[in-house]
This record gives structure tokens, sequence and C-alpha cells, in this order.
């Protein structure tokens, strides 16, 4: 009650004031959701800007093989992130696999689709022979621009918002479950400002201002560095997920920065052990040798 009381007198911006809606466009037949127009644009523009770091000398693979990347890539980000879903954040939807089908119902990992594209890229560079660290070099300094689309969709559905706080930029979400409605921190944006702004800024300073794409993993170890450092922070500012609420307090940490800290202990790894893999790189969709 006296929660209630203090959310209603607070100064603090309400969710419910911006306006904001799931739903991007509805049909009454069809709605189409801004959640899914983040992963749809996302991959398009993810594409787009690929396709601009093949152009230049030393590239890993041509444009036939960008496009098929595409498509194994997003079915591992679809497949990897439902399944890593389940497996790590509602283990209860095995007792009913037809729910697992239905991807509206629930949320997806970002883990898992990080699994599931790895998957993909590896059958790629197997199946052309081509050099799959190197490719995921490219691709990670694609990725961040799906987390910025990813997490604004959060921000814009309601979701997956911060603890209690008084900051003077806190916001008060709708919370049904509580059935309180504290000012919040809006940890939607501080993830899509670290996980996907201030990533993509320092991948794309290392790719077209350094000799780091020439160093195999190096670019990939970054972002696997600087995405489990970000989600390990925000975290310590998210709420972590209704089911998942006694497992955070058993252990101290939430399970997505139990999660990170692999990704940590690889992207280091692949950092420090990146100039021992230089090698003179014989580009597939150029025309000159880089040593």
């Amino acid at each position: 009650m006296i929660l209630t009381t203090l959310a209603a007198a607070t100064p603090y911006l309400r969710y419910d004031a911006l306006g904001l809606d799931p739903v991007a466009l509805d049909l009454g037949f069809f709605q189409l959701k801004w959640y899914s127009l983040a992963y749809i644009g996302g991959i398009l523009l993810g594409w787009w800007y690929l396709l601009k770091l093949l152009g230049q000398p030393g590239a890993p693979m041509a444009r036939r093989h960008a496009d098929d990347l595409v498509f194994y890539a997003t079915l591992g980000i679809i497949l990897g992130g439902r399944i890593g879903y389940v497996i790590f954040y509602a283990p209860e939807m095995f007792g009913d696999p037809l729910r697992i089908l239905r991807l509206w119902d629930g949320g997806m990992s970002f883990h898992g689709g990080v699994v599931g594209t790895s998957l993909g890229i590896l059958y790629l560079a197997r199946k052309n022979g081509l050099q799959w660290l190197r490719i995921h070099d490219y691709v990670a300094c694609v990725v961040p621009i799906g987390l910025f689309f990813g997490r604004i969709a959060n921000f814009v559905n309601g979701e997956l918002w911060g603890k209690p706080t008084d900051v003077p930029w806190a916001i008060v979400f709708p919370d049904t479950v509580a059935g309180v409605e504290p000012a919040r921190h809006p940890s939607q944006l501080y993830e899509a400002g670290l996980e996907g702004l201030a990533l993509f800024a320092v991948l794309s300073l290392l790719f077209w201002r350094t000799q780091a794409r020439y160093q195999p993993g190096k670019l990939v170890g970054v972002f696997l560095l600087g995405y489990g450092l970000a989600r390990f922070f925000v975290e310590f500012f998210r709420e972590p997920d209704s089911q998942l609420v006694e497992f955070a307090q058993a252990t101290g940490l939430h399970m997505g920065q139990w999660l990170t800290l692999p990704m940590i202990a690889g992207g280091i790894y692949l950092i420090l052990s990146a100039k021992g893999r230089r090698q003179r790189v014989e580009p597939i969709a150029a025309s000159e040798s880089v040593a």
C-alpha cells in the first residue's frame, strides 16, 4: 500500500505516458509487432553492413557466401534463441513440446542465438572450405546492430525492466505481477547503449582503423568480452526473470550473468592468442593479398 501511494506521487516518467504499443501494425486479422520488426530490421541492416565489410581487402568470403550465411544465421538465431530460452529460462516447457513452437509465448535467449549462429557459420565454412574463425570476426562486427534493435523492442514492449530506483531518469512500468509500480531503471536502454551502440563503435574502430581483422579471432574475442562485461554489469540494475528469482537469490547472480562468464573467458583467450594466428590472408572477394 505504501509503495503504491509513493509510486503514484512520484514525478517520474510513466511508461504509459510514452504512448508506446508493442503492436506496430494491427489489421485485425494480422498483427505485426515491433519485436518482429526488430529481428527483421537487424538482419537486413546487418546483411547490408556485412557486405560493406566484405568489400574491403582480405575478405574471408564472397557475396554469394554472405547471402547463404544470412539464411543460416537467421535459422540459428531463431532455433538457437528459442531452444536456449527453454533450456536456461523455462525448462518446464519441455513438458509441453507444442508450447516450444509458439515463439510468441515466452522469449528468446541471446546466448542460445549465439550458439545457433556459430553452428551456422561452421556449416557454411565447412561446406565451402572457408576459414570459420575469420567469418566469425566479420559477423561479430554486425551483431551489435541486432542487439540494439532487440533491446529497443524490449523497451517498447515494457518488458525486462530494471530494479526500483530513485535516479532522475527512472521510469514507472506497469507491474501487474507485483501489484505495485515503483520507478525503475530503464535497463533495456542501458543494454541498447552498451551492447548495441558502444560495442558497435568499438568493433567498427578496430575493423576500419586497425589490422585486427587480419588476426583471426580478435574481433569475435572483443565482441564476446565486450558483450559479456556489458551484460554482466547491467544485470545488477535489472530484475531477474520472474521464474528465476529464487535462482538469483540462491546463487547471488542472475542466470544472464552466469551465462556471460564463459563468453568473457573465451573472449579474453581469443584476444590474447589472436596475434599467434595471424597469417597471410588470401582474399576471396578482393584482388590483392594482404600480409
